[in-house]
């Protein structure tokens, strides 16, 4: 089946064609029929028609109501094959899970893909992986080390919950219509066992975020809505460095102190 379909800027449509970039993506997915394979964002069905052959019985998640049509069409002699029509941004994922580890594939519109790995984070213990299509300068953000310009709050809340590992690059010319920017394929796997604990994820994400608001100015500094849980940390973290400068076991470390001390005035209080 064919259809004439004009890329949609409201949906941040950027089909992908080529079919050696397509080729490599299939391979570092490596799908099994067994798999509980989503795909985000089929558009024109570039990487999917490969992936259904691996895995006849994955679901696509797509939000173009006349994509939908077309999938649900090209797709038809695929029994176990499943559409579902919606925003990933307000997608429960969790439905899917069934227990069977999630598999995540998906050629994310740039507008989106920051809040939406936020989004997915929520059910990363239900994630088996994650292969995604992100722009360039997201990618080395997300794998960006301590010290280096690319370094942030993306780096240091995703690395805190997956290994991350770049894949693919991929050229402008490889869409249509196509992007301004350069691309990359990245694979996320969510720690089973992680590599350092939080022992309040949420006071973790906050620290992390408010110290990043101001990166060039000391820890010290950011942190002063903590200040009066301040007063010890200096024995476990350098609050004269900048955020930029801190590992991610940096950060849980000054989270779990910041906790500790939040917990011991309550309990004087009380």
């Amino acid at each position: 089946m064919t259809i004439n379909h004009q890329a949609r800027k409201r949906f941040g449509q950027n089909f992908l064609v080529d079919q050696q970039i397509i080729s490599q993506i299939v391979s570092a997915v490596g799908p099994k029929p067994e798999d509980n394979l989503i795909e985000i964002g089929p558009g024109m069905a570039a990487i999917t028609e490969h992936l259904v052959e691996l895995c006849p019985s994955m679901s696509v998640l797509e939000l173009d109501r006349d994509l939908v049509e077309f999938l649900d069409e090209k797709f038809s002699q695929y029994p176990n094959f499943t559409i579902h029509s919606g925003d990933a941004l307000k997608t429960d994922f969790a439905e899917f899970y069934q227990g069977n580890e999630l598999r995540l594939v998906g050629n994310l519109p740039y507008n989106i893909s920051t809040p939406l790995l936020f989004h997915l984070l929520s059910v990363r213990h239900m994630i088996k992986d994650m292969h995604f299509m992100l722009q360039r300068e997201v990618v080395d953000r997300l794998g960006a080390a301590p010290g280096t310009k690319a370094y942030g709050r993306l780096s240091v809340m995703i690395q805190y919950h997956c290994r991350v590992m770049p894949l693919i690059p991929v050229p402008p010319e490889s869409f249509r219509p196509a992007p301004k920017v350069q691309s990359a394929v990245v694979r996320l796997k969510p720690h089973k066992t992680m590599p350092c604990v939080a022992e309040d994820e949420l006071l973790l994400s906050k620290i992390v975020a408010q110290s990043f608001q101001m990166r060039r100015k000391t820890l010290r500094n950011c942190l002063k809505p903590y200040a009066e849980h301040l007063t010890t940390v200096s024995e476990v973290i350098d609050m004269g460095r900048r955020p930029e400068q801190l590992s991610v076991k940096d950060f849980v470390t000054l989270s779990n102190h910041i906790n500790q001390s939040i917990h011991a005035s309550e309990t004087v209080i009380k």
